[in-house]
């Protein structure tokens, strides 16, 4: 009958609380709920998306949940309806033992907002506990002649509920000689007694057997039992008493096991067995037993375990002193435990951001966590620091959460990632404090632009490069990171000469190594100028700009040209002339050239490749000019042809020649009389030349000492024709000397006119007309002789040999000349400088 009554009994006080925690939670600050205990799962607590401003669709979006601490979660949310809702069944006398409100506190986090919201659930007590006697029989012994109105402590009931629902009230059967009295101590606990109403006769009744009723003050009332048997013993005059009613104790929790906390003393003045007493517990708990023990003939009260102030702050029980008559006292013990800083404190992170940007805000959130300290007072007093070298603070929110935040914008290329220890201290003491490590790293942002370790470049190039050579690499740093860090190279769209650079130059975009994309022509193009930019991947990119400047270098690949004597434009060609008179040292004229390399490749040197009358003339050697060597006689001819070879100093080195015609005469006029002797004469012995070449070489060991005696005998020969021609030499005054010549920009200081004639048959006026010079562009390969020109072969015959009968013997000369040169050069060079001078 009792368990219908009690199932509605327990629906209207549920629908009641139901109202009562929704006006709760709706009038306070702070969100409360009350909820009776023992409901099953999922049983509804509160409308907590109402509360918190929110469509229950969106408790899932914004990340709401439960943050409990330390103990099993009591509650959970309804994402469908968006209410709270019981995670099972909760039992209060377990969560709060006999305190009068039941209170359960957690918090709701907003994860998007890292908010926290405090929640508080009253557990309302049901009637669900019956009043319990520690035994389901207890004796009491009483004497016989125990006066009337003697008082029998009996064993009290305990009931786990409070309030109404705890033990109200006893009940005894009805007998004749006891009455049963309840009496209330301080801690509101009521203790049954059994009070003498008639004398007792142990020989008609030695035992009484009686009932003793717990009740509660639920709806229904629940009640326990327990059998009280009195057993009446013999006279015992005295009872033992106690020296205090309460005796009380205080000691630290952290007191060694085993350590004596108080003696307990009660005196009896019987003798004999009725005055020796025993010490023992009275309903104790199980709790008292596990943790104290009391030595039954001492009264000494000693710990078996270490004690807890957060597990139980202190002790109350009853000890009873009972002499061998079965009389007894009773006193109460109050054991308060100290609490003592054992507690490390804790941290409990929440939420983290695993990463941040190098350009967030100051005061953005970077974590959420929650400190906790087990101990109460001031060892339960937290302080929480962060070091204070980082651009992080730290700013408490509520129920002793904190949020980590940055204090001011963060650098990723200065620092990319924090360890920050975030240590939490009590106030004990000594204080205990605990670290906890947060990790941070910083993402890249793209604020750095690629660097180049120089502000600008040069490089140098050959000309005539080939096509695609590589000619320089650039490199470009970006200390940012990933796709930021990414460079690719370019160049700027310039113009050179009326085409892009690009025509010439192309840079690969991702190492940075230039190109040439065509052969360079130092005498077209000398310098380019060029700008790399380097450009990073990040959005939007960043880039720098450097100047690069190549320089071509010059290479030997231009002949000298030849600017003076002009190339001929109508056939003729110029004569210079020489007067007969000219002494050694007279200039005759002077060859003009240039090269359009530069440096040493356009350095010109001038010789004498070939004259018709070796020795006659000097070439100079840096200045082009063409000088009388000795002094003209009458046997020279008329016309000296001379070819003039020009060479550059490159490496290898470039010629051209030319051939300069001079003119012998003392007057213009004798020019003309002599016009035939200007022609070229034939030379019917050519076509054997080879032939005596060849014979001269295989037979000059055997002519060798012959020739030596040749050469003595011309020397002989020249010097006597000198002496003998002094007196006809007659200068050429009336020949007017050119003062200065220009030569396609070139200018020439000469010393004589070149003169153009040319002879006509209908015309009274004669015109000489010369033959072309021959212009050919040579590459030298001989070795000149030092401080002379080389010895070369004549093309002609000179007339006047020809009329003294020496042409074979000039001939073979020549020819045995050129066969020994070719063995010995260096002293035939000797021979021929002594025969010039």
């Amino acid at each position: 009958m009792a368990d219908p009554l009690r199932g509605r009994g327990c629906r209207e006080l549920f629908l009641f609380c139901m109202v009562l925690g929704t006006l709760w939670g709706a009038g306070a600050e702070q969100i409360r709920y009350s909820v009776p205990e023992e409901l099953d799962k999922g049983s509804f607590v509160g409308n907590l998306a109402k509360d918190l401003g929110l469509e229950p669709r969106e408790l899932a979006e914004r990340g709401v949940r439960v943050v409990s601490r330390g103990r099993t979660q009591l509650f959970a949310l309804n994402p469908r309806s968006g209410s709270l809702v019981t995670a099972g069944r909760i039992d209060r006398e377990e969560l709060c033992a006999q305190r009068a409100r039941c209170l359960v506190s957690f918090n709701i986090l907003v994860e998007n907002k890292m908010k926290m919201y405090g929640v508080e659930v009253e557990i309302i007590d049901i009637n669900d506990n019956f009043p319990r006697f520690r035994d389901e029989e207890v004796k009491v012994k009483v004497n016989e002649n125990a006066a009337l109105g003697t008082r029998l402590v009996l064993p009290f009931a305990r009931d786990a509920d409070v309030g109404v629902n705890s033990l109200q009230s006893y009940q005894l059967s009805s007998n004749m000689h006891f009455s049963l009295d309840e009496k209330s101590e301080t801690d509101g606990q009521k203790y049954p007694e059994l009070v003498l109403e008639q004398p007792l006769d142990r020989e008609k009744v030695a035992v009484h057997d009686l009932l003793l009723t717990a009740l509660d003050g639920g709806d229904p009332i629940l009640s326990g039992t327990t059998q009280v048997r009195v057993m009446v013993l013999d006279a015992n005059d005295n009872a033992p008493l106690f020296t205090q009613s309460e005796y009380r104790v205080s000691v630290p929790e952290n007191i060694a096991v085993g350590t004596r906390l108080l003696t307990l003393t009660a005196t009896d003045p019987d003798e004999g067995i009725n005055g020796k007493l025993t010490y023992s517990f009275r309903n104790e708990e199980d709790k008292i037993s596990e943790t104290f023990q009391l030595d039954s003939n001492l009264g000494e009260i000693s710990t078996v375990q270490s004690l807890d102030y957060e597990e139980s702050r202190f002790y109350y029980m009853e000890v009873v002193a009972q002499d061998g008559g079965a009389l007894l006292a009773s006193a109460k013990v109050l054991i308060t435990v100290q609490d003592v800083n054992d507690n490390a404190p804790e941290v409990i992170l929440t939420s983290l951001a695993s990463s941040v940007s190098e350009d967030c805000l100051p005061g953005t959130i970077i974590a959420l966590f929650s400190v906790h300290d087990g101990d109460f007072g001031e060892n339960g007093e937290i302080a929480c620091s962060i070091p204070k070298n980082l651009p992080f603070r730290l700013e408490k929110s509520v129920d002793n959460y904190y949020h980590l935040l940055t204090t001011r914008a963060l650098d990723r290329e200065e620092i990319s990632d924090y360890n920050i220890t975030v240590t939490v201290t009590d106030c004990g003491n000594p204080p205990l404090s605990t670290e906890n490590h947060i990790s941070l790293k910083v993402a890249d942002v793209n604020d750095n632009p690629p660097v180049f370790p120089h502000t600008s470049y040069y490089t140098y190039i050959p000309e005539n490069n080939p096509r695609g050579i590589s000619i320089f690499s650039v490199n470009a740093y970006d200390p940012d990171s990933g796709n930021n860090a990414q460079v690719t190279y370019s160049l700027a769209e310039n113009r050179f000469q009326g085409s892009p650079l690009s025509s010439y130059v192309s840079i690969n975009s991702d190492t940075g190594v230039l190109y040439a994309l065509c052969s360079f022509d130092y005498e077209q193009v000398r310098e380019l100028q060029l700008w790399v930019t380097a450009s990073d991947s990040g959005d939007p990119p960043l880039s720098s700009n450097v100047s690069l400047s190549l320089f071509i270098l010059d290479q030997n690949d231009n002949t000298p040209e030849i600017l003076y004597p002009t190339p001929p434009t109508d056939g003729s060609t110029g004569v210079e002339l020489a007067p007969r008179s000219a002494e050694p040292g007279y200039l005759v004229t002077k060859v003009v050239a240039v090269d359009r390399d530069s440096g040493q490749n356009a350095w010109l040197s001038y010789r004498l490749l070939k004259a018709s009358e070796p020795g006659l003339f000097a070439m100079g050697l840096h200045t082009g000019e063409v000088r009388t060597a000795r002094a003209l006689l009458d046997r020279d001819a008329l016309k000296q042809s001379l070819m003039v070879v020009v060479q550059d100093h490159g490496q290898p080195p470039l010629s051209a020649t030319v051939t300069v015609t001079v003119a012998v005469a003392d007057s213009i006029p004798d020019v003309l009389a002599d016009l035939g002797s200007l022609e070229p004469s034939a030379d019917p012995d050519n076509s054997g030349l080879t032939l005596y070449l060849v014979v001269a070489v295989a037979a000059v060991s055997c002519v060798f000492l012959a020739f030596v005696i040749a050469l003595l005998a011309l020397r002989l020969r020249r010097w006597h024709t000198s002496r003998l021609l002094q007196a006809s030499r007659v200068g050429l005054a009336g020949v007017p000397a050119s003062h200065f010549v220009g030569v396609d920009g070139v200018r020439a200081f000469l010393q004589t006119y070149s003169h153009e004639v040319s002879l006509t048959a209908d015309s009274r006026r004669s015109h000489v007309i010369f033959p072309r010079p021959n212009y050919a562009d040579t590459l030298i390969s001989q070795e000149s002789c030092e401080k002379s020109e080389p010895l070369l072969v004549s093309e002609k015959i000179n007339a006047k040999e020809k009329e003294l009968g020496i042409v074979p013997v000039s001939f073979l000369f020549s020819v045995v000349m050129l066969g020994a040169f070719s063995l010995f050069p260096s002293f035939f060079c000797h021979i021929q400088n002594w025969l010039i001078t």
